[in-house]
C-alpha cells in the first residue's frame, strides 16, 4: 500500500502512466472496488419480480437500492482516498460510480417503466462530470439528447430518471435538446459551447452523442479558436477580479480562485478546443508543454482534487472555500507534519500556494504557445489573441529585448544563456519603458531559472538593476510581482524564496508573506509619489524629507523575510538584511539603518495600539529606542506600509491617529521640546483654558463645570473634546438624569465614540464592555475618568460598521440605549450576552494559549497588565469583572484585536492608588485572569447586581484619593 507521500513523490518523478489515462474512458475503466455493477443490476431486477406492476412501490424500492449503492460507493471512495492520497483517482472513481448508477437507472426505466423508449434518447455528462471527474458534493450536470420530434413518453422517461436522481439527494443540472438545437445554441452562447465541448457519452442512443461531437467540431469549432480562447481568458480575468485578483488569499477558493481548479479547466478547454486534444498528455507530443511541465500539470491537478475531495467529505457538502475552520483537518488528512518554525497547517497551505503558482506558470506557457502557433489569426479580436499579428520594434538602449505591441519580448531565444544578468535586466527594461511582458518571454524566464546561481546573485550589475527596480518611481510592486510569479525573485534572493507562498495561520493576515511584502512596497510607492494625503497625511508629508530612500525601500521589502523560522523573525530578518545590504550596494550606514528598521518594525505599532500614550513613561521609553528623528520618520512610514499591506479593512483612521499621536509626542521629546513644566501647572493651565472657552455660560456654571476634572483628564483630553463633554454633563444635569450617553461618529478614523456619564461603580467598565458585546460592537479603546463629584465619565471607541453616518449613528444610539438599560437594571448583563452568543459556534480553528504579563516599569504611576488570548464575545467584560473582583482600579485601557487574537492592556492601581507589588497578589491576579481567558470561570456571575445607579463607596474612595493628589 502506497503512502500519501509516496504518491506525491511518484508524480514528481514522472511515473504518470496511471494518472494520464484518457479522460473520456471512464466507461471502459473498472472501479469495481467501489461498486459491484452486476450485483446491483441483479438486485434491481429482483425488485421487478417482487413488486410486479405496483409501480409506485417499485420506484420507492429502486430509489432505496440506488441510494444505498451510492452511499456505500462514496464511502469506499473516501476510504481509498485516505489510502492512496490521489485526488484525481478519487474524482475518477466517483465519476465512474455516478456513470454506473445513471446507466442502471436508465436501463431500468427503458426496460420496465417506459419499455418503448429504449434507444430513443442519450444521456451525456457535461461540466466537470463531462471531464470524467466528480467531487463528492458536486452537481451532476447532464445533457439529454433527443431525436428530432421526441415522443411524450421520451420526456416522461427523462423525468423519471431526473426525479429518482433528485430523490437520491443529488443536485442535478440538466438540459434536454436535439442535436440541431445544441449546434444552434452553441454558436451564440459561449457557456453552452463550453458545456458541449466537455460532453461525454454515458448511456442510451450513442449515435446521437457521436453525431453531436462530429457536427460540433465541424460547424462550431472550426476557425473559431481565437474567438473561444479570447472569451475564456476574459471570463477567467473577470473571475479573478471578483476574487481579489490574487492567488495568495489565505482562505482560497479551491475551485474558483486564482490558481485553482477552474484555471486548470480553462487550460483544458483551450487545449481541447484549439489543439483538438482530449487529454493534456497530448500537449507534450505537440510541443506545447515539456514533459516536466506536463508532470507539473498532473501534480497540480491531483493535489487540488485531493484537497477538494477531502473538503467535500469533511463538510458533507460542496464546500469550495478552504477556510480556517477546516484547514487543520485537511492538513492532517493529507499527512502534513509540523517542522521547526512552521505548523502542519502552514506547511500544507504553503504547498497549496506553490501549486497555485505552478498553475499560473502553466497558463503563461500555454498562452505563449498559442501566440507562436496562431500568429496569422484574424485581426481585430480582443485579448491575448488580438496580439497574434505582432510587430516588434527596437527598444532604445537595449539590444537584448524588443517591443511587441506594448510588451517586452526577447530579441533572441538565447538571450539569457548568453548573459544571465538579462534575467534581471528584462524586468528593469520593462519598468523604465512601461511595458507589459510577452508570454513567451516569461515562459523562457521560467525555463531559465537554473541560470540564477551564486555568481549572478553576487553580480554587481544584477544587484544594481534590482535595486533600481525596487526603488523605481513608477510601479515597483508590479515588476516585483511579475518577478515573483516567474520565480526570479525567490531565486535571486534565496531568503525571499523561503517565504514565497508561506501563509500564517491567522485571521489577521489576509495574504501570504511574499504577497504581503510586495503589497507593502506598493503602499510605500503610493506614499513616495505623494498620492497618500487622504489616507496618510502625516507620512505623505514626511516622505520627501527621508534622508535615505533606498534603505527604506529595502527595509519594507525585507521586514518579514525571516517569517517561519524558530528565531524571532525581527531578529532573524535583521541578520538577513545585514548580509543582503552590501550585496545590493548599500553603504555600511545604510545597511545599519535597514537592520534597525527590521529589528524594530513591530515596535511602533504595538506601542501605539497597546500602551497609554498619555503616560509620559510610554513616550520616554519609546524615544530611547528610536533615538533620532530620521529613524522615527522611517519607522512610522514602515509601520503604515506594514499595516496597510496586511489586508483590506485592517487599516483605519483610528490606528493612524494613534500612530500620529505617538509620532508627535516622540518628535517633541527627541527635538528637546518636551515640557518641563510640572503636571500640576499644566493641569491648572488646561482648566483655565476650559473656563475661558465657556465664556457664554454664567459665571457660576463656568466655575462649577471647569473644576469637575482631575489632572489625567485635563492633560490627555483635547480642549475641543473637554468642551463637548462639559456641555454633555450640564445637559444631563439640567434633565435631572442619573446617567446618560452621547454618541459621535468619525468616518476618517473609522471610529464611533460613545461617552457614558454615570454614578461611579467598580463594575462600570465591565457593564459597558458587556453591553457593547451584546450589541455586536468591537471596542477599540477605552478612556476612563472620574469627576470630582463622584461620577464616571467613560469614553468608549468602537470600530465603525456602516459607511453612512446616519446608519452608524442609529447603531451607536442602539448600543448607548443598551448600556443605559443594563446600568439602570432594566436588562441583566448575563442575559443580553447569552442572547448574543447563543447560536455562535466556538472558534476551534485557532489555539492561542492565554498569556498575562504584569509590569511596574512601563509606567511611573500604574501597574500595567497585558493579556493575550483568543478573542470571543464578552471577553473584555469578563476580564474587567475579574479585575473589579480583585479590587483593582482601572485607570485606562487599550483594547487591540489582531484577527482572532486580542492583546488588551490595563493601567491599574490598588484601592489606595498604589502599584501592585506584592508577589502573592500578583500571582493571584495572573491565575484568575488566565482562568477567565481559558473559560474556566463562570462566564458571568449570576450575582451581578440588577442595576448600578447607586454610587459605589469604593470608587468614591478613589475619587477622594484623586482629589487629594490633584490638590
Amino acid at each position: 500500500m502506497q503512502t500519501k507521500l509516496q504518491v506525491r513523490q511518484q508524480a514528481a518523478t514522472g511515473n504518470d502512466q496511471d494518472l494520464s489515462r484518457p479522460r473520456m474512458a471512464t466507461n471502459d475503466t473498472d472501479f469495481s472496488d467501489i461498486l459491484d455493477v452486476a450485483a446491483l443490476r441483479a438486485e434491481c431486477e429482483a425488485l421487478v419480480e417482487h413488486y410486479g406492476a405496483r409501480k409506485d412501490e417499485l420506484r420507492n424500492a429502486l430509489l432505496a437500492v440506488l441510494k444505498k449503492a451510492s452511499q456505500d460507493g462514496r464511502e469506499k471512495a473516501k476510504a481509498l482516498l485516505f489510502e492512496d492520497g490521489s485526488g484525481l483517482r478519487c474524482a475518477y472513481r466517483i465519476s465512474w460510480l455516478q456513470d454506473q448508477l445513471i446507466t442502471v437507472l436508465y436501463d431500468f426505466a427503458v426496460q420496465h417503466i417506459f419499455p418503448r423508449q429504449k434507444d430513443k434518447f442519450a444521456i451525456t455528462a457535461v461540466g466537470g462530470y463531462g471531464r470524467d471527474t466528480l467531487a463528492p458534493g458536486s452537481d451532476i450536470d447532464l445533457l439529454f439528447l433527443f431525436l428530432p420530434k421526441p415522443e411524450d413518453d421520451t420526456h416522461k422517461a427523462v423525468e423519471f430518471v431526473l426525479y429518482v436522481l433528485w430523490d437520491m439527494g443529488f443536485k442535478v443540472g440538466h438540459a434536454t435538446r436535439t442535436v440541431e438545437e445544441c449546434i444552434r445554441l452553441s454558436k451564440s452562447d459561449m457557456t453552452i459551447r463550453t458545456a458541449i465541448l466537455e460532453m461525454r457519452y454515458i448511456c442510451g442512443l450513442e449515435r446521437l452523442a457521436h453525431e453531436l461531437e462530429t457536427r460540433f467540431d465541424k460547424e462550431v469549432v472550426t476557425n473559431t479558436g481565437p474567438e473561444f480562447i479570447a472569451a475564456k481568458l476574459a471570463e477567467r480575468d473577470e473571475r479573478h477580479r471578483k476574487a481579489g485578483d490574487t492567488r495568495y488569499l489565505v482562505e482560497p477558493n479551491v475551485k474558483e480562485g486564482k490558481g485553482g481548479l477552474r484555471d486548470m479547466h480553462t487550460l483544458f478547454w483551450i487545449s481541447k478546443y484549439y489543439y483538438h486534444v482530449r487529454d493534456p498528455a497530448e500537449l507534450v507530443k505537440l510541443g506545447v508543454l515539456s514533459r516536466h511541465e506536463y508532470r507539473l500539470f498532473m501534480k497540480a491537478e491531483d493535489f487540488l482534487w485531493a484537497v477538494r475531495c477531502h473538503m467535500h467529505f469533511l463538510t458533507n457538502k460542496a464546500e469550495e472555500r478552504l477556510s480556517f475552520d477546516i484547514q487543520r483537518e485537511i492538513a492532517e488528512a493529507l499527512g502534513y507534519n509540523a517542522r521547526p518554525g512552521l505548523s502542519a497547517v502552514e506547511r500544507f497551505m504553503k504547498h497549496y500556494f506553490l501549486v497555485a503558482k505552478d498553475v499560473g506558470d502553466l497558463t503563461r506557457i500555454l498562452c505563449a504557445a498559442l501566440e507562436d502557433q496562431q500568429a496569422k489569426a484574424t485581426p481585430g479580436l480582443t485579448g491575448v489573441i488580438s496580439r497574434f499579428a505582432h510587430r516588434s520594434r527596437k527598444i532604445a538602449g537595449s539590444i537584448e529585448f524588443v517591443e511587441d505591441r506594448g510588451r517586452i519580448a526577447l530579441a533572441n531565444p538565447d538571450v539569457f544563456k548568453r548573459d544571465p544578468v538579462s534575467l534581471i535586466r528584462l524586468f528593469h527594461v520593462a519598468d523604465i519603458n512601461g511595458l507589459e511582458f510577452h508570454p513567451d518571454a516569461l515562459k523562457r524566464v521560467t525555463r531559465s531559472l537554473s541560470l540564477i546561481d551564486n555568481d549572478l546573485r553576487e553580480n554587481e550589475e544584477a544587484n544594481r538593476l534590482f535595486l533600481a527596480i525596487l526603488t523605481s518611481r513608477r510601479d515597483p510592486a508590479l515588476i516585483l510581482r511579475r518577478m515573483n510569479e516567474a520565480g526570479v525573485l525567490g531565486r535571486f534572493i534565496p531568503e525571499f524564496g523561503k517565504i514565497v507562498s508561506m501563509m500564517q495561520f491567522s485571521m489577521y493576515h489576509h495574504y501570504t508573506v511574499d504577497e504581503h511584502l510586495i503589497r507593502a512596497v506598493d503602499v510605500l510607492s503610493e506614499i513616495d509619489k505623494g498620492n497618500a494625503n487622504d489616507t496618510h497625511p502625516l507620512v505623505n508629508q514626511l516622505m520627501p524629507g527621508v534622508e535615505d530612500r533606498d534603505a527604506l525601500y529595502v527595509a519594507v521589502l525585507l521586514h518579514d523575510v525571516a517569517k517561519g523560522r524558530q528565531e524571532d523573525h525581527s531578529i532573524a530578518g535583521a541578520k538577513v538584511a545585514r548580509k543582503l545590504g552590501p550585496r545590493f550596494g548599500l553603504s555600511p550606514k545604510q545597511t545599519e539603518i535597514v537592520v534597525w528598521l527590521i529589528e524594530e518594525h513591530l515596535t511602533m505599532s504595538m506601542v501605539a495600539q497597546t500602551r497609554d500614550l498619555t503616560d509620559r513613561k510610554t513616550i520616554t521609553d519609546f524615544a530611547d529606542r528610536v533615538q533620532s528623528l530620521d529613524r522615527l520618520k522611517m519607522l512610522l512610514i514602515l509601520t503604515v506600509c506594514d499595516i496597510r499591506a496586511v489586508g483590506p479593512g485592517v487599516w483605519n483612521g483610528w490606528k493612524g491617529q494613534l500612530l500620529r499621536t505617538l509620532y508627535y509626542e516622540t518628535e517633541l521629546l527627541l527635538a528637546g521640546g518636551f515640557s518641563e513644566v510640572s503636571r500640576k501647572e499644566r493641569a491648572k493651565s488646561a482648566a483655565d483654558a476650559l473656563f475661558n472657552a465657556l465664556s457664554d455660560w454664567s459665571q457660576k456654571d463656568r466655575k462649577t463645570y471647569s473644576k469637575l476634572h482631575y489632572q489625567p483628564y485635563l492633560l490627555s483630553v483635547p480642549l475641543e473634546d473637554q468642551i463637548r463633554h462639559t456641555q454633555f454633563i450640564r445637559q444631563t444635569d439640567k434633565a435631572g438624569q442619573a446617567l446618560s450617553t452621547m454618541v459621535r461618529t468619525d468616518s476618517f478614523h473609522a471610529i464611533t465614540e460613545i461617552t457614558v456619564l454615570s454614578p461611579d461603580h467598580p463594575r462600570l467598565l465591565t457593564v459597558i464592555a458587556g453591553a457593547c458585546a451584546a450589541a455586536g460592537a468591537n471596542i477599540a479603546d477605552a478612556q476612563i475618568f472620574t469627576t470630582s463629584d463622584g461620577r464616571a465619565l467613560d469614553t468608549i471607541h468602537i470600530n465603525r460598521e456602516f459607511a453612512d453616518d446616519a446608519d452608524e449613528l442609529r447603531r451607536a444610539a442602539t448600543i448607548g440605549k443598551m448600556i443605559e438599560d443594563v446600568l439602570s437594571g432594566r436588562k441583566r448583563l448575563p442575559e443580553v450576552i447569552a442572547t448574543r452568543t447563543k447560536n455562535r459556534r466556538k472558534n476551534k480553528a485557532f489555539v492561542i494559549p492565554p498569556s498575562v504579563t504584569m509590569s511596574n516599569t512601563l509606567s511611573n504611576k500604574f501597574t500595567v497588565i497585558e493579556v493575550e488570548c483568543l478573542d470571543r464575545t464578552g471577553l473584555l467584560s469578563e476580564i474587567t469583572a475579574v479585575l473589579s473582583d480583585l479590587s483593582l482600579d482601572i485607570q485606562s485601557a487599550r483594547i487591540t484585536t489582531f484577527g482572532e487574537k486580542v492583546i488588551d492592556t490595563f493601567y491599574v492601581t490598588d484601592l489606595v492608588g498604589q502599584k501592585i507589588t506584592n508577589d502573592n497578589k500578583r500571582g493571584n491576579i495572573i491565575a484568575r485572569l488566565k482562568a477567565v481567558m481559558s473559560g474556566e470561570e463562570d462566564e458571568l456571575r449570576q450575582r451581578m447586581p440588577s442595576g448600578i445607579i447607586a454610587p459605589s463607596n469604593t470608587r468614591l474612595l478613589n475619587a477622594d484619593k484623586k482629589a487629594g493628589s490633584a490638590a
